[in-house]
């Protein structure tokens, strides 16, 4: 069989459904993307042991962890910084802390970025990042409200 016949005799609707997948997983995520937010965490206190396997990335400046929704980190001068891991944007998980311009939190889900004290750096948000203060006590991390 010719392939313009087979295509013709597939139909429309088996058309559609093999190209539809495949149009839709190369949309560009703009703003019609659905977003199921998060809550900021509240009620932060937790520790971390600094010799546990868990923390081995906050062995060196720049380094950091997530645990309990905070971006646990040892900063580029070697102090230690906790944020929401949930951006204040739009509520999703994707807060991290890059090594750009000093050290900043960045959302990569729509480019949010944030300095070490919460405050945004760009126009994506003009909502300020959750900062948790953190306690050092001998090789034990707290990170708390």
């Amino acid at each position: 069989m010719e392939r313009k016949k087979f295509l013709k005799s597939l139909g429309a609707g088996a058309a559609f459904a093999l190209i539809f997948p495949c149009v839709q997983g190369c949309s560009s995520g703009g703003d019609d993307e659905v977003i199921d937010p998060k809550p900021v965490p509240t009620g932060v206190d937790f520790t971390i042991d600094l010799n546990s396997s868990e923390a081995s990335n906050l062995k060196n400046n720049g380094g950091f962890i997530l645990k309990n929704l905070v971006v646990v980190v040892r900063n580029l001068e070697g102090d230690f910084v906790a944020a929401s891991q949930v951006c204040s944007h739009q509520g999703t998980e994707n807060v991290r802390f890059v090594n750009d311009n000093g050290g900043i939190f960045n959302c990569s889900t729509h480019g949010a970025r944030f300095d070490q004290a919460g405050a945004p750096l760009n126009s994506i948000t003009s909502k300020p990042l959750k900062i948790f203060r953190t306690e050092l006590s001998g090789d034990i991390l707290r990170v708390f409200e």
